[in-house]
């Protein structure tokens, strides 16, 4: 492989890391607006139920897309625990 073949891939994983890195402040925008919905209106952080399904659907289209299901759910995990801790601090604060 040649330097010139390596940069290429190296762009174009910079170029997806900056999606990502997009991707989840937008992600982060739009749970911060729930959380403060639910301190507004007394609702609990947490929403097992939907945590559940969302994993499920999440390992779905991970094992689809020739993903690591397992790896996939840890990624998720890691999101909701952090919005999870986000909405717990709105709720201190309502």
């Amino acid at each position: 492989m040649t330097g010139e073949a390596l940069g290429g891939f190296r762009q174009s994983i910079d170029n997806i890391d900056a999606a990502l890195v997009c991707m989840l402040a937008e992600r982060f925008r739009i749970t911060k607006a729930v959380g403060q919905y639910k301190a507004e209106h007394g609702l609990p952080p947490a929403d097992p139920g939907r945590e559940k399904a969302q994993i499920e659907r999440l390992r779905r289209l991970a094992a689809d897309a020739q993903l690591d299901p397992d790896f996939s759910e840890k990624f998720l995990r890691f999101i909701i625990d952090e919005v999870i801790r986000h909405h717990e601090r709105e709720r201190e604060k309502a």
